[in-house]
């Protein structure tokens, strides 16, 4: 089965749903998505605290750390 049918099928699975259910549905998957998100973030940060700790790391003004991020 394809990721697109997939999501289909779950998209008509949840029209199904009572008006509440699918309001906790969506509550459930908010939280989720924001804890893969905190998750990103931790592991981004425990990168960089190895990178700086092996010497890895330059010293940048703001105005760099802006233009690289914008980049």
């Amino acid at each position: 089965m394809s990721q697109q049918s997939t999501f289909a099928d779950v998209l008509d699975a949840a029209e199904q749903l009572d008006v509440e259910a699918q309001e906790e549905l969506v509550t459930v998957l908010s939280r989720r998505l924001a804890a893969r998100g905190r998750e990103r973030v931790a592991a981004s940060v425990a990168q960089a605290r190895q990178e700086f700790i092996a010497g890895q790391c330059q010293p940048m003004t703001a105005a760099e750390i802006v233009r690289e991020a914008q980049s």
